[in-house]
């Protein structure tokens, strides 16, 4: 009698190492492809970047959107929407990431509200002005002046969309200088409210609007800003640049970009500049003014 080896053992410890070594080939496949496609995925992202319709804010979003898609890779969108749609759709994470924070003071009251459901990356511009603006014609310097010389300006102050803060500041401002049976404030957009100065300026008729720099106005027309006794309007501010929560982790690369975004006024004048000429859009003056402005962009995408 002698020990003999059950040929069926052998027969399933093949099978067995056979199916092992397919179970490593498909885990490992799956890993390789997930990276590949986490990878492709990456690429094909699409930064969404939300703004309020004015012309600094069409001139520096439109900006970003160059750089993202023409120097990082990546597509980009742009969505307009109003001043307090702006934090609410960052805060939601419907939106990536906005350039067009005024603060501390104009959007005080929805980063306030936001502060822990967005990030604040910092100013992007410094040195901002906001205050009551006329044609250098007009003669009279201070907001102090404006009770005797109403009728000369049709009573009217003309400003921009409602929620602005600009827009809460000049209310404030006509309560404090006992102007409210003067004055009444006009709302409308930047669009309209440079189209009326520009109608003005042409018949040399006395006008007064919610202004602010940087803008184009100041480069194309005589402008100033009347004294402020009182301080309403407040000193210089900035503006800041936010993201949704979770940006720095899904794209760094581009989360860096925006970090790294610092202009001046000047900068975002031209862009604005370029913006005027006819037959030229928004896209196609910020693609020439990166084009125009390498070294600088090259310092905002570096790591």
């Amino acid at each position: 009698m002698f020990n003999r080896t059950n040929p069926k053992i052998f027969d399933n410890l093949w099978l067995f190492a056979i199916l092992v070594i397919l179970l490593i080939v498909i885990i490992t496949g799956c890993s390789t492809r997930k990276t590949i496609e986490k990878k492709q995925d990456s690429k094909q992202q699409t930064i969404k970047i939300v703004y309020v319709k004015w012309d600094s804010e069409i001139a520096s979003s439109n900006v970003i959107k160059a750089v993202i898609e023409e120097k990082l890779g990546y597509k980009a969108e742009l969505l307009p929407v109003t001043l307090t749609a702006l934090w609410q759709s960052i805060a939601a994470g419907d939106q990536d990431v906005t350039v067009a924070a005024w603060l501390p003071s104009l959007q005080k009251n929805a980063k306030e509200k936001y502060k822990d459901e967005v990030e604040i990356l910092g100013p992007n511009l410094e040195g901002t002005r906001i205050g009551l603006v006329v044609p250098d014609y007009v003669s009279i310097d201070s907001i102090t002046e404006l009770e005797k010389v109403a009728a000369k300006f049709e009573g009217k102050i003309i400003g921009i969309e409602p929620d602005a803060g600009i827009m809460d500041k000049t209310r404030q401002m006509l309560q404090k200088y006992n102007l409210d049976d003067d004055f009444k404030l006009v709302s409308g957009s930047d669009q309209t409210m440079t189209t009326v100065l520009e109608n003005a300026i042409k018949e040399k008729r006395w006008i007064a609007i919610t202004g602010w720099t940087p803008h184009w106005k100041f480069a194309k027309w005589d402008l100033k800003y009347l004294d402020d006794p009182k301080n309403i309007y407040g000193d210089r501010e900035h503006i800041s640049t936010i993201v949704r929560n979770g940006l720095k982790e899904d794209n760094p690369k581009v989360y860096n970009f925006l970090d790294n975004f610092y202009w001046s006024a000047s900068d975002m004048e031209e862009v604005m500049l370029l913006m005027q000429q006819e037959g030229t859009t928004p896209q196609e003056a910020a693609k020439k003014w990166v084009q125009e402005n390498e070294d600088l962009v090259e310092k905002w995408v570096s790591e």
